[in-house]
């Protein structure tokens, strides 16, 4: 079995994994991710999550020939990258700005072998519903979309607030198994040596 270590305090991402049977070894990016502001969406998604695999993959914690994947997810919303919203503010505006409309998620996958890497960032798009202020208004007291890159979830209770997705569905929760896959085809190794035995 392959050693997995997952760069992400993301517990979406963790349950992502640990659903496909992979039990990853999490150890925390600590990146700041606003030292990264000038890229279109895709590719700050991507610059993110290399970041956060580089800042990992040297730690003397990283177990002996584990692999590292950083990740992270942008939402684009009229050519704009939204992260994580600054306070509740913040994401009740974003959500008036959403509501009935769609955006593309993109999420950067960058996955290190010693010092090959492959990475890439895969996009989904997501369809919010035309949602009430009322709404809007609880949706953000409850604290979930302060968390989470968009201000919205598509596995907790903004999951009601989606209406329809184009692409992977894993993508949106912040992974895309199909996209780690391939890339661990690309650095020579199955996709089922992460599955626990």
């Amino acid at each position: 079995m392959t050693t997995l270590v997952l760069a992400s305090q993301s517990p979406a991402r963790l349950a992502t994994l640990r659903s496909a049977g992979v039990e990853p070894v999490v150890i925390v990016s600590g990146v700041d991710e606003s030292q990264v502001t000038d890229a279109p969406p895709a590719e700050l998604a991507l610059q993110l999550a290399e970041l956060k695999c580089a800042a990992v993959a040297g730690r003397p914690e990283v177990p002996h020939d584990a692999l590292v994947l950083g990740c992270d997810s942008v939402l684009e919303l009229d050519g704009r990258s939204l992260g994580k919203p600054e306070d509740a503010d913040d994401a009740r505006s974003r959500w008036r700005s959403m509501r009935g409309r769609s955006g593309i998620l993109h999420t950067g996958h960058a996955l290190r072998d010693g010092h090959r890497v492959a990475a890439a960032t895969a996009s989904t798009v997501v369809h919010f519903a035309d949602l009430t202020d009322e709404e809007i208004d609880a949706y953000v007291a409850t604290g979930e979309p302060l968390n989470v890159a968009g201000a919205f979830t598509v596995d907790g209770l903004g999951g009601a607030f989606v209406t329809g997705i184009e692409g992977d569905h894993h993508n949106v929760v912040g992974l895309s198994l199909p996209l780690l896959r391939d890339l661990l085809a690309e650095l020579g190794h199955p996709w089922t040596s992460l599955w626990r035995r």
